[in-house]
């Protein structure tokens, strides 16, 4: 038992080992994925703020949707390239639960089960805060904890993928009465599309949700729970704005200002 931890305001974070050759190439490799994401999110949004024809609730989810990209990604990744060059990863425990609370702001109730237990313990065996990291700061039962996470999992996921072959059935019904192919071959671009990008957010949310029972493999925990926030991040403005025909067709007409500008 870590005692110099139980009153202490300051956590250790686990982090990467990273090769000492590696490590600025590392940082300015996260400092590139940043800015694309920071940059893509934010241009669409600016871009429906601006535009009246684009203020519509369709386009009204693509800006909650890029909120919450950025919103997760910018409590994530500069604190991670801090502790990339960092050779001190100390956080404070309340700036540990608002990383996970804006990484997890879906599973509030959860990260209010784990707040309330007291700790043991101050090294965050992960890159990063979040839920489980948390409470496996804590000497006491956690099975509460265990089974409402796995649970809210499950029904989380049942409710995602229930919602996604009802949307897609009906599109496969509406595409087979109207027998079009430009129609068809749109509707397949679509949902292949999205359907990649879903799956990625799957596979990675779920691999990481698993492997924290699995404390034998901590560095592709680490690297699943990254990417679960980074790529989709940069792919979703890049599938939603280019394949939406009028947000599409704003974004051209700005590039083609600003080429015949210059």
């Amino acid at each position: 038992m870590d005692n110099m931890s139980v009153k202490s305001p300051l956590l250790r974070i686990q982090g990467f080992d990273i090769p000492e050759n590696f490590v600025y190439p590392l940082f300015f490799l996260m400092l590139l994925v940043y800015v694309a994401l920071v940059t893509s999110n934010t241009g669409v949004l600016l871009l429906i703020i601006s535009e009246k024809s684009l203020q519509q609730p369709m386009y009204v989810l693509f800006c909650n949707l890029s909120v919450n990209d950025l919103l997760g990604n910018t409590v994530l990744i500069p604190r991670l390239m801090l502790d990339i060059i960092s050779s001190e990863r100390q956080i404070s425990y309340n700036e540990c639960v608002l990383q996970a609370f804006c990484s997890h702001t879906y599973v509030s109730i959860l990260l209010g089960l784990t707040v309330r237990l007291s700790r043991c313990h101050s090294l965050i065996q992960n890159a990063y805060c979040d839920n489980a990291g948390l409470f496996k700061l804590s000497c006491e039962d956690v099975t509460i904890n265990n089974i409402y996470g796995l649970f809210f999992t499950v029904v989380l996921f049942a409710c995602s993928m229930g919602s996604i072959c009802v949307t897609y059935l009906q599109i496969a019904v509406v595409c087979w009465n109207k027998k079009n192919k430009d129609l068809n071959t749109k509707a397949l671009q679509t949902c292949a599309s999205h359907l990649v990008l879903f799956l990625v957010m799957w596979a990675t949310g779920f691999l990481t949700i698993i492997l924290h029972r699995f404390p034998n493999y901590p560095d592709l925990r680490k690297v699943s729970y990254i990417l679960f926030h980074v790529i989709p991040a940069n792919l979703n403005p890049i599938i939603y704005a280019m394949q939406t025909k009028l947000l599409r067709e704003k974004i051209l007409q700005m590039f083609n200002r600003k080429v015949t500008n210059f």
